[in-house]
């Protein structure tokens, strides 16, 4: 089964579209998996041509009034795969995701909220986190696809566009 991932689209307030690299990456995934900052339910529409969708609750989501389950758990070739946005503080802290996997007793754990491409293994669990495709955080844009054959597990990175971050967008301090 291969499994495309994705999450931090921040779509219409970041960009208008999914980039045509995030179409093209998924061109062949059976299933995909959001992990939240949609931030418009249209998101969930376009990927639902390429294949179906399941997706989760962002906090940009809640703050636009998109109501989607704060979690999810997904069976796929005997493993469990739970999905979250990874609302955790420090952000993206390893070990409080690892108790998020640990609460939903998944073997794979797919979260976003950082805005940066993970791969973790950490006390038999995968923590993956898939960046994201249009405001990484001084990261390159990306997408992950998660392949699942009889347990066996492969994680790949896909990079789909140039890095860019609008922390460091140095336009809005002009100088005289």
């Amino acid at each position: 089964m291969l499994i495309g991932l994705i999450s931090d689209t921040h779509i219409p307030d970041r960009a208008r579209i999914l980039p045509q690299n995030v179409i093209d990456a998924f061109s062949d995934v059976d299933l995909i998996l959001h992990a939240g900052d949609l931030t418009s339910p249209k998101v969930i529409e376009e990927l639902e041509e390429i294949a179906p969708v399941m997706a989760v609750q962002g906090n940009m989501d809640r703050a636009n009034g998109i109501l989607l389950p704060k979690a999810k758990i997904i069976e796929a070739e005997e493993l469990r795969i739970g999905l979250v946005h990874g609302e955790v503080y420090p952000r993206a802290d390893s070990q409080q995701l690892l108790y998020l996997a640990r609460e939903l007793d998944v073997d794979i754990l797919v979260s976003g909220h950082s805005h940066q491409p993970k791969i973790e293994q950490i006390e038999g669990i995968l923590l993956l986190n898939p960046g994201s495709p249009i405001v990484p955080r001084l990261a390159d844009r990306t997408v992950m696809l998660l392949e699942i054959n009889n347990k066996e597990v492969d994680v790949e990175i896909v990079k789909i566009g140039s890095p860019v971050c609008s922390a460091l967008d140095f336009d809005k301090y002009k100088r005289d």
